[in-house]
């Protein structure tokens, strides 16, 4: 590990998006081309970056909500690299396929980033979606505005997603000789939108069982544990020839 990213690593959770957007482009500038997470940085960056321009459009009922959500969002990964690169704490199932596999060979850079949203909107989302609640003392329910607000940013984080994932197939197809039946299931598994409506509900979930801790507890292990398997299928080796 290079000292630049030990220091980007050791940093205070991040507190407005500009601070999220700067450490992803250090985190990306840190890491070989070859690393697995430098290409779900990479992606991850693109979004964060389309999230802002789209908060500054004036279209959102509850900015402060969508604002603070990017924030607690992205210090989730930022932890999940401290636990694992520096050892500061357990590692989540979710995370553990792309941070043990990010320098696996036969796995191609679509497959990382695809692993990282996985680990990222299937687990971190609904936690995000409910401490940000909590946190500012709003419900987390159907129809409100914060959904609504939720929902307006999906059209373009779906864009931007594709037009990343488009460049990564690229990639791989001027790189390897990639066998594309495989390539074709990888990129047809992931719909950004379908996940985080699912993310949603999930939170609604664990908001639900506030008052059942030891429920709740049992469902964010179990969540964490389905993500983590989900995980290690996308990062299965394809055939390269």
């Amino acid at each position: 590990m290079t000292a630049e990213l030990r220091q980007i690593l050791e940093l205070e959770p991040a507190t407005r998006i500009v601070e999220v957007i700067a450490r992803l482009k250090k985190i990306v500038a840190a890491l070989p081309p070859a690393d697995g997470l430098r290409a779900f940085t990479a992606l991850y960056l693109a979004v964060t970056e389309a999230v802002l321009a789209a908060s500054r459009s004036g279209e959102f009922e509850d900015l402060p909500f969508i604002r603070w959500l990017d924030v607690v969002f992205a210090n989730l990964y930022f932890q999940a690299l401290r636990n694992s690169l520096l050892g500061a704490g357990p590692v989540s199932r979710a995370w553990a396929p792309l941070l043990e596999a990010r320098g696996k060979l036969g796995v191609l850079p679509l497959q990382f980033a695809l692993a990282g949203m996985n680990a990222h909107i299937n687990r971190d989302l609904p936690l995000a979606l409910v401490a940000t609640c909590e946190g500012r003392g709003i419900d987390l329910r159907g129809g409100s505005p914060q959904q609504r607000d939720y929902r307006r940013i999906n059209p373009l984080l779906t864009l931007v997603e594709n037009q990343v994932k488009a460049e990564l197939v690229t990639d791989a197809l001027r790189d390897f000789d990639v066998a594309l039946g495989d390539l074709d299931d990888i990129v047809a598994m992931w719909k950004v939108e379908r996940a985080r409506e699912a993310a949603w509900v999930q939170a609604e979930t664990l908001w639900a069982l506030r008052s059942l801790p030891h429920l709740r507890g049992e469902f964010t292990g179990t969540l964490d544990r389905l993500v983590g398997l989900a995980g290690r299928g996308i990062l299965r080796p394809l055939a390269l020839h």
